[in-house]
């Protein structure tokens, strides 16, 4: 059997998944961060136009949830079911999981479009942003179903091993966007319209890359018209799954939004836009993390799907040690040096000046993220949906909803406040969701072992 993660080095298994998966998403993120850098370039409107981007923030962050719904929901299972030896239960996981890709990004699209100017005066928008939020997110929605089918799908290919390939579809449409933002930004002077348009064309490339490599014989898996038939049981397990995901993302996006309403309630669109600014680079150094949990995923399903129990523990702590040690280091980088991170996004002083002392705050004991990356990606990785979905309510939508609005009406705090809720989550829900997941796995991986013990007496 090809890509066989139950020998070898188990470590190396990782890496080999990993390293391409977190150039990938690096690549990947390109995609809004260069979108920002040349709007940040623009002669006239520069920080209006950006604070634009941020307040579309929630909306995008929607279609990368249903992404991660059904995308990062079949994934995982596809692992397990090809470590079992289970790969036409495989294909039918990752058949059903693509038409409800295709169908969703149809929904989300037009629903998107109907409602999207009371959605973006409701995430904080003025009479001044608006326009240009408009601009970006109206072009933006035309192509959800390819950044649906391009992210969702691409998870299959680096399920089954094949992480080079999954990096090649990220670079692929990373390099496309480099390409056309600024011919579509400054040669054809269409702003941020012409930022969103270069974003989906990237996508829709890389869509047709990816839907070439999975009906090609190249891949282990295969995507079949057969497999599309849904059924029942299968979407509920791919649902399940992919809840963590989903909640995680849209926990997000109702962060960014509570965010930008208080925001804009006790700093105003100066402190939106340093906002925009802090998000962007959270995106860029938290993808290794990412990157490093995700290729985890495959080799620790595969291998408890082949009740390799030791291997799959030496998965864990190989994992949650990088991602601390990673994590740890780039605190300490933010903190001395944040002016380096910001640069790139504005030049007007005032600006740098906001981001650099709430960037400071936000970042605060950045490491504990850590805890929470590993522990979730281990639910993930073992088919635990439910603890996966309750950590992700935990720290979002319990810890820091609440606290961001809270915040600011303590004593002098204001605009402060909102910017201190992510790292007292970070603390509260990184420990909750790390120890939980170390007890949870003790016993799961026991309980297994005994039942096989059981069976070969």
């Amino acid at each position: 059997m090809k890509n066989d993660f139950s020998k070898g080095s188990i470590v190396q298994n990782i890496i080999k998944l990993a390293v391409p998966m977190t150039v990938a998403q690096l690549i990947n993120v390109l995609y809004s961060v260069m979108d920002r850098v040349y709007i940040g370039m623009l002669p006239k409107d520069a920080t209006l136009s950006l604070t634009g981007i941020g307040l579309a923030l929630p909306i995008i962050t929607l279609v990368s949830a249903f992404t991660n719904l059904f995308g990062m929901g079949g994934a995982p299972l596809c692992s397990i079911a090809r470590g079992k030896g289970e790969n036409e239960e495989a294909e039918y996981i990752m058949g059903n999981s693509f038409f409800l890709l295709i169908c969703t990004g149809i929904v989300v699209t037009i629903v998107g479009l109907m409602i999207k100017e009371p959605l973006l005066y409701l995430f904080g928008a003025s009479e001044e942003t608006f326009p240009y939020a408009n601009r970006y997110i109206s072009v933006y929605l035309w192509g959800s179903v390819f950044v649906m089918i391009g992210l969702g799908m691409n998870s299959f290919i680096n399920a089954q091993g094949f992480a080079k390939v999954g990096m090649s579809t990220v670079i692929l449409g990373a390099v496309l966007n480099m390409i056309l933002d600024p011919i579509f930004i400054f040669i054809f002077k269409m702003g941020v319209s012409g930022a969103a348009l270069a974003t989906i064309i990237a996508q829709g490339i890389s869509a047709i890359w990816v839907l070439r490599f999975l009906t090609g014989k190249q891949c282990i898996l295969r995507l079949k018209l057969s497999c599309f038939k849904l059924k029942k049981e299968r979407v509920k397990q791919i649902t399940g799954l992919g809840l963590a995901g989903f909640i995680m993302a849209v926990t997000n996006g109702s962060v960014q939004i509570v965010c930008n309403t208080m925001l804009s309630q006790y700093g105003g669109d100066l402190y939106i836009g340093a906002m925009t600014i802090i998000n962007t680079i959270r995106e860029v150094v938290v993808m290794p993390v990412q990157g490093l949990t995700n290729g985890a995923q495959p080799v620790i399903g595969y291998n408890y799907g082949a009740k390799e129990y030791t291997r799959v523990k030496k998965a864990i702590q190989f994992t949650s040690g990088v991602c601390i040690v990673y994590t740890l280091v780039v605190w300490g980088i933010l903190t001395a040096w944040p002016q380096i991170f910001i640069a790139p996004f504005s030049h007007e002083e005032t600006v740098i000046r906001a981001t650099v002392e709430a960037l400071r705050i936000y970042f605060f004991g950045f490491f504990m993220m850590a805890f929470q990356f590993a522990g979730q990606s281990v639910f993930v990785a073992l088919g635990k949906s439910k603890y996966a979905v309750f950590f992700s309510l935990l720290r979002k939508a319990i810890i820091v909803v609440p606290l961001t609005m809270w915040l600011p009406t303590i004593g002098n705090l204001s605009y402060n406040g909102v910017f201190m809720a992510e790292p007292i989550s970070n603390f509260i829900g990184g420990i909750a969701c790390f120890v939980t997941m170390y007890i949870v796995v003790g016993r799961v991986l026991k309980s297994d072992r005994q039942i096989k013990q059981n069976l070969q007496l």
